[in-house]
């Protein structure tokens, strides 16, 4: 009953936000931006308890990482939310139009999606990224994050309706799930009366959930191995700081390199570089090739069943060498390359193979995977990174989370 109160407040909310303007909406995301900065202490402490909690539940380093708020980090997120006032609102703004020979004048107009559930993990950021696209695109939005932030979301939430009701809107504009029982996640997922989309935010387990049960459309994002191919034509020196960024800059990211592959003629030049430059920085896990070229690794196992196919999100990276271009696609056609993937090549016929090849949400050429970003890609915060076709794919940002409406104009025209 919780659940379903929830769903149709959300979905009275929706319905106020449809018409809100976007001084309103963007008076609304000022307040947060402001509140978030003003309440630092407040937020910071509430963080520091998550940490706490987290290192006794022995979560990884990797994972506390992503828990972490600090002052630089709750700046950023309050800047990423101006970054999002300063972006175009999509409602209202038509895809197209022309007059039909029988005089009507008909268009297609962006529309909110309505409610968006979204299921997250661990990254408290988050819960301000997803209040703040579906704020400025009039959806209402109904927020489950993980246990291991739950003291961060709450103070988070509660910043967020303060400025909500500041602003003349709906505090249910933004709900939270605040029970961690995972019963309530099912239930959402049948919530389909209230809730127009579901996106989940995790590991491939929870969209695998979230695919089965859910009766509402379900946006899949943030999983899929991401890999680098470093071709026979590449400069290896600029070639080995790509590799270094995607790998080091920040592992627990679901951009950051997962596995690289070496073509076979630059792997007994390449692959020493990589084993001096990321020693005592990260494990690798190698296959029988690319491990005879690996000796003088500090850190450094065989790669068994399994490895290729796991988003490390840690200071672990999987190597492997491969014939040419053609197998390094093979691989990653198997492998699960559906998120973010670089080729580092001087040859425009290997680029545009590579790139029209690979599945990828986003692919790259000579640039580092830690680019698929909303901000990056100048959308403002991103909701979540789809890796499906349908009907997002990529970094989501604001025209995301938009549909459309046909309207047709005409003077009292019948149908002949």
């Amino acid at each position: 009953m919780e659940l379903i109160s929830m769903g149709q407040a959300a979905k009275e909310a929706a319905f106020q936000l449809a018409t809100a303007s976007t001084a309103q909406k963007n008076k609304a995301l000022a307040i947060i931006a402001d509140e978030l900065e003003a309440n630092a202490k407040v937020i910071l402490a509430a963080n520091a308890k998550d940490i706490e909690k987290g290192r006794e539940a022995g979560l990884t380093e990797a994972l506390l990482d992503r828990l972490l708020l600090n002052e630089e980090r709750l700046s950023g997120i309050a800047n990423d939310v101006r970054n999002v006032i300063s972006l175009n609102d999509p409602v209202g703004s038509e895809l197209d139009s022309k007059v039909l020979e029988n005089g009507m004048s008909l268009s297609r107009r962006r529309v909110p999606l309505g409610v968006v559930g979204v299921i997250y993990e661990a990254r408290p950021n988050v819960t301000i990224d997803i209040a703040a696209l579906c704020l400025k695109t009039g959806n209402a939005s109904i927020l489950r994050g993980g246990k291991e932030t739950f003291f961060s979301n709450m103070e988070l939430v509660k910043v967020i309706q303060s400025a909500l009701a500041k602003a003349g809107l709906p505090a249910a504009s933004v709900q939270y799930i605040e029970k961690p029982d995972r019963e309530l996640v099912s239930q959402l997922l049948k919530l389909d009366e209230y809730v127009d989309m579901i996106i989940p935010r995790g590991g491939a387990g929870l969209h695998k959930m979230c695919k089965e049960n859910s009766t509402i459309p379900v946006i899949i994002g943030g999983f899929g191995i991401s890999h680098i191919f470093v071709d026979e034509s590449a400069d290896l020196e600029k070639s080995l700081n790509v590799v270094e960024n995607s790998k080091v800059q920040r592992p627990s990211a679901c951009n950051s390199l997962d596995t690289l592959l070496v073509h076979e003629k630059v792997a007994a030049d390449f692959l020493p570089m990589l084993a001096e430059r990321l020693a005592d920085k990260v494990v690798l896990v190698a296959e029988p090739k690319a491990k005879a070229l690996l000796s003088s690794a500090q850190d450094l196992r065989d790669a068994v069943e399994g490895d290729f196919d796991t988003e490390w999100l840690s200071y672990t990276l999987g190597v492997k060498v491969v014939a040419d271009v053609k197998e390094a696609i093979d691989h990653m056609r198997v492998h699960n390359a559906s998120h973010s993937d670089a080729i580092m090549t001087n040859s425009l016929e290997n680029s545009e193979l590579f790139i029209n090849s690979v599945g990828s949400a986003a692919v790259y050429v000579n640039a580092s995977t830690r680019f698929t970003d909303g901000a990056q890609f100048g959308l403002g915060a991103e909701v979540a990174v789809s890796t499906q076709k349908l009907h997002a794919r990529g970094p989501m940002g604001l025209e995301e989370l938009t549909s459309y409406k046909w309207v047709g104009k005409a003077n009292y025209l019948p149908r002949s």
